[in-house]
């Protein structure tokens, strides 16, 4: 099955996370920085922030950006899978 942007944005956004490029409650570039990293538009970037932070891997503050989740769930938590809409 393809692999929509956003979801193949939210692996690599988790992979930075889960290697420690981005350490628990590290801050994610903001959504325009990391749109114009992935060559793609901010809605795109929204959906994998939505995402991830759904699976409690972020936490988003209002008008403060996104920062990885501390402590991390782990990888084989019920519901880490990344959806299919």
């Amino acid at each position: 099955m393809a692999e929509y942007e956003w979801q193949r944005i939210a692996r690599t956004i988790e992979e930075e996370i889960r290697s420690g490029h981005v350490p628990p409650g590290g801050a994610l570039p903001g959504i325009v920085r990391l749109a114009e990293m992935h060559g793609v538009a901010d809605r795109t970037i929204r959906r994998a922030l939505r995402d991830l932070r759904e699976r409690g891997l972020i936490e988003t503050l209002p008008h403060k950006g996104s920062y990885a989740a501390d402590p991390l769930p782990s990888a084989d938590e019920p519901g880490d899978g990344i959806p299919t809409d």
